[in-house]
């Protein structure tokens, strides 16, 4: 198995709730950086220093510890990003920028009307409340949703795709309703129109 299909399944597990630690560990993360910065009004450079400093002086203390025991600190000359993990780091972010090319492209060219209209809203929906909301609360909402919905659709999906199938359903009825009675009646006046024309031409 590959690194990137690995690091697919564990962000798979983390959003479903398979991995409960890590998901749990997630939340409090975007949970206590969120608190920091919005409630507290941390700036997020000073937020980044003062978890640098955390993290060096645990290493010094670590270090300096374990040569008061007689034994060696952890080798950590060899800690860093590996080419290969950078290049699938890179692809990762390219495809997911082609497949949402490719989404607006298969939205804009799809024929079911509906399909356009629920993300042409959706989409509106965002940026109202991106007007009323700043970034870093739309990203900490954002995660929370995410690691809330999915889990809830996989419980619950049965009940979800038969009110969804219904929901098509009765949008399809009022769709053929108004074609009916308002596209059809227009069509046929003008075309009735257009035939007067050439009669009295």
């Amino acid at each position: 198995m590959s690194d990137t299909s690995q690091s697919s399944d564990t962000l798979r597990d983390i959003i479903l709730w398979r991995k409960k630690r890590q998901c749990l560990l997630t939340l409090l993360t975007a949970t206590a950086t969120w608190v920091l910065l919005q409630v507290y009004q941390f700036n997020l450079l000073t937020l980044i220093s003062y978890l640098i400093i955390f993290i060096v002086a645990s290493l010094f203390l670590t270090g300096n510890l374990l040569r008061l025991f007689g034994k060696e600190p952890p080798d950590l000359s060899r800690v860093g990003i590996s080419e290969k993990s950078a290049l699938e780091m890179g692809n990762n972010i390219r495809a997911w920028v082609e497949e949402g090319i490719r989404w607006m492209f298969w939205v804009a060219a799809e024929r079911e009307w509906f399909v356009f209209v629920g993300t042409v809203s959706g989409l509106w929906l965002v940026s109202r409340v991106a007007r009323s909301v700043d970034l870093l609360t739309l990203l900490y909402i954002g995660i929370v949703t995410g690691m809330t919905v999915p889990a809830m659709y996989v419980k619950y999906q049965d009940k979800i795709e038969r009110g969804e199938e219904k929901l098509k359903a009765q949008l399809k009825r009022y769709y053929n309703t108004v074609d009916e009675k308002v596209v059809k009646k227009i069509q046929n006046k003008v075309t009735v129109g257009e035939e007067r024309e050439k009669k009295a031409e």
